[in-house]
């Protein structure tokens, strides 16, 4: 064999390879709310085919339960050849291989290892460049940040009942430390129990609590009788703005930052 056959068939080989990664997947399911966004920034809109009943981000696409407890015969029915699911917990691989899809699982706990798997998401759908812009634009977001003369301590309530709070592990403190804040609770969980006294004992500057579907019409804490000598700042957000660790997260730090500008000023 000459040497220009052999570069001829190396060069098809690695071709092949490149052209495979990028357009190998062209069904693809999302079990993780959180990761739509960025799949339609990405402009593979078209290849999205399920989605969970919660998620409203595509149009006329197929429901396929929750992202907890899919509907495997839809799942079958769909024929995906890619998964975005959130964790190995929510959809073990073990339930993919039933499947023939590959899983990519889209659970970021700071805004860095959101940025990181939007760059994965771009190379196996073929969108590196849409990746890139995207990645470029939040990285910008992020220079709206203001410096704070001292960091504001925070507790972030996830659930009033029980009461649950944001842990080290949250995509939570990513967002309050880029803010220029500090999450009193260290506990290497996403979400930990905590009782009010502890709350009460810790006096952080600023008591932020949730509305969402892991909070659903809690009493403002100010309103509870366990806080009752709680002397925060209380502040009332959004939980698919601020828990959801995709797209919204870095605009949740510019929220948050304005927050404690506002207040401490």
């Amino acid at each position: 064999m000459t040497i220009l056959k052999r570069t001829l068939i190396v060069l098809v080989f690695a071709f092949s390879i490149l052209s495979g990664s990028a357009f190998a997947y062209e069904r693809v399911v999302v079990l993780y709310a959180a990761a739509s966004p960025v799949l339609k920034e990405l402009g593979v809109s078209d290849k999205v085919v399920g989605v969970t009943r919660t998620d409203h981000t595509f149009r006329g696409v197929t429901s396929v339960g929750s992202h907890l407890r899919p509907n495997m015969e839809l799942l079958r029915a769909l024929r995906p050849d890619l998964i975005v699911a959130g964790s190995k917990r929510a959809f073990p691989e073990e339930m993919s291989n039933r499947l023939n899809a590959r899983v990519f699982y889209f659970d970021p706990r700071t805004l860095e290892e959101i940025l990181q798997r939007i760059k994965s998401l771009g190379e196996i759908l073929g969108a590196q460049q849409q990746a890139q812009a995207l990645i470029d634009r939040l990285k910008e977001k992020l220079s709206e940040v203001r410096p704070l003369e001292d960091k504001p301590t925070v507790i972030y309530e996830t659930s009033a009942r029980p009461l649950k709070v944001a842990g080290s592990r949250s995509i939570i403190t990513s967002i309050i430390e880029h803010a220029g804040g500090v999450n009193l609770i260290k506990v290497k969980k996403k979400h930990v129990l905590i009782s009010p006294e502890k709350v009460v004992s810790l006096a952080p500057q600023f008591y932020i609590y949730q509305v969402g579907p892991m909070n659903k019409n809690p009493l403002a804490p100010e309103k509870r009788p366990y806080f009752g000598s709680l002397k925060s700042h209380v502040v009332k957000v959004d939980e698919y703005e601020f828990a959801r660790p995709g797209i919204n997260a870095f605009q949740a730090v510019i929220d948050l930052n304005r927050i404690f500008r506002e207040v401490l000023k």
